[in-house]
């Protein structure tokens, strides 16, 4: 962020198209602890162990209270406690308790900078449960956060581009189109999110729908793709791996569908979550994977970890604007799911003009 060399960054996600959470930096203000992996107090220690421990189970909401339960002991004091307990509650879907962990970290805010991050991850919890209780006061609210921040970041520019989602949710399509401009016009950090962002422009009912998360990844032959370049075509993402025997099991069922939709509006990626980039290499040379292959490289991945991948096989379907269609365990059959939807696209190619009425009604984020 241009003038801030230490702002929490927060990669945008699936329920409100904010891709991952994960906190890569902190703020100057929020560094107060002398243990930069947890808390320092013996007793808060051992409740952060056990926050790790339930996150590793996939328990997050359980992780993310006893995250906080470890700031409270430690002091108020535990800024990785306080960072994981809100990543965690946004991936839980509990947004109050992000909400209430925003609350916990605002006495630690000691610049302008710390504190319109803080407002900006209010806002970010706010958006969110307003799509999912449906509620327009709960936008509104998020507006007024977003406002806030920006009057102590001008310079923030991912600001605009949350301040867009609410308010097309809101149905103030000009303004939230003002919004996503402006983000375009300032934003030098966030490239992903430059074609997404373009299209909610231009289409502003799709930031009401339920959007796929941008990302963007490195082919197996070193090739640069993302979802949004794919658009006016169907996707089909298929999470594998070598060591995955049901994985194995389906593949020539991707490749009928490759072979099948070849010189359509379709994409096939498959995304294997091998550790071994040689193992992974041979294997797809071998089995003549002819379609689009990339690495993630286990759950831990950047998108399995976008797409909430907990196991494979797992596919799921995007469809032409970049809406979530489908997202499901295993290898059932979506032929004719992808013949709908590729017929779909096939009638959206000849409809470029088609304005925001024809877009889906919103689901369960952006």
């Amino acid at each position: 962020m241009p003038g801030i060399t230490s702002k929490i960054r927060l990669p945008f996600v699936s329920l409100a198209s904010l891709c991952l959470v994960c906190v890569a930096a902190i703020p100057s203000g929020l560094r107060a602890q002398s243990n930069p992996g947890g808390p320092n107090d013996l007793k808060a220690q051992k409740i952060f162990d056990e926050a790790a421990q339930s996150a590793r189970r996939g328990d997050k909401e359980s992780a993310a209270n006893e995250y906080r339960k470890a700031n409270k002991q430690d002091g108020g004091h535990c800024t990785t406690c306080l960072n994981r307990a809100y990543n965690l509650a946004l991936e839980s879907g509990n947004y109050k308790i992000a909400q209430a962990v925003v609350a916990d970290q605002m006495p630690l805010a000691e610049s302008d900078q710390d504190r319109a991050e803080l407002h900006f991850r209010l806002a970010l919890a706010l958006e969110r449960r307003g799509i999912k209780e449906k509620r327009d006061a709960l936008f509104t609210e998020s507006c007024d956060e977003l406002k806030t921040a920006l009057a102590l970041d001008p310079q923030y520019s991912r600001l605009h581009y949350l301040m867009g989602i609410s308010l097309a949710w809101l149905h103030q399509d000009d303004a939230a189109r003002k919004e996503f401009n402006a983000f375009l016009s300032q934003d030098h950090d966030d490239p992903s999110l430059h074609e997404r962002a373009r299209r909610y422009a231009e289409r502003i009912g799709l930031a009401r729908s339920r959007m796929a998360p941008p990302f963007a990844a490195t082919t197996i032959d070193g090739q640069r793709i993302s979802l949004d370049s794919l658009a006016g075509k169907v996707v089909l993402i298929d999470f594998w791996a070598t060591w995955c025997p049901p994985c194995v099991a389906a593949l020539p069922h991707i490749r009928e569908i490759a072979r099948e939709f070849e010189g359509q509006p379709l994409v096939v990626v498959s995304v294997s979550l091998d550790s071994d980039d040689a193992k992974w290499r041979a294997f797809v040379t071998k089995n003549g994977m002819a379609w689009v292959q990339i690495r993630d490289g286990r759950f831990t991945g950047p998108l399995a970890q976008v797409f909430d991948i907990r196991a494979i096989p797992a596919t799921l379907t995007i469809d032409a604007d970049g809406v979530l269609e489908d997202q499901h365990e295993g290898d059932a059959a979506i032929d004719g799911k992808l013949r709908n939807l590729v017929a779909q696209a096939q009638d959206l190619a000849n409809h470029k003009n088609t304005g925001p009425a024809d877009v889906k009604p919103a689901g369960a984020g952006n």
